[in-house]
């Protein structure tokens, strides 16, 4: 009998995961932002629009190289042989969720004078639960058809893999 824990787990295994490798994407991204801030800005914490602008182009190019390998691989298991236009599809929904953060930042930061590291996070926040329904609704959908059962089976005697944690630690 399984336990409670892992029965959970397994149910909710996919959002488990995204969480782990949304939270990795969220570090590359927000270092990748904060080091070119020190680097090219002398650390501004109310940038101008031009180098806010900038650092929002930074912070969402590190996500998207970072996120697709990950986000294919661990989160939605994608098996798909057409790889460019499944990249073009995650690359085209992160950029236009990444339109909208850019667009609620430079509200946030030079109008409503927000540091941009205030900033930063509620828009993080916004665009982790964007992107994570985005990539599902749209871009791995297949992925997702595919994982459920065969018709005639029921969709719970349908074969789960086991989320240990040996897999949530190496998604990470």
């Amino acid at each position: 009998m399984m336990s409670k824990v892992k029965m959970l787990c397994l149910k909710y295994r996919e959002l488990l995961i995204y969480i782990l490798v949304g939270g990795g994407t969220t570090l590359v991204a927000w270092g990748c932002k904060y080091l070119w801030n020190l680097c090219f800005f002398g650390g501004e914490a109310y940038p101008t629009v031009l180098q806010n602008s900038v650092l929002s182009v930074v912070e969402n190019v590190a996500a998207i190289v970072y996120a697709y390998p990950v986000n294919r691989k661990w989160v939605f298991r994608s098996k798909d042989p057409k790889i460019l236009p499944e990249l073009a599809k995650f690359t085209g929904s992160r950029t236009a969720v990444w339109i909208l953060g850019w667009l609620l930042n430079m509200l946030l930061v030079n109008v409503l004078d927000l540091s941009i590291f205030l900033s930063t996070v509620l828009v993080g926040f916004a665009g982790f639960v964007a992107n994570y329904s985005v990539s599902k609704l749209l871009v791995f959908r297949r992925n997702s058809r595919m994982r459920k059962a065969a018709p005639g089976v029921k969709a719970s005697s349908a074969p789960v893999s086991a989320c240990t944690a040996a897999d949530l630690a190496s998604a990470a």
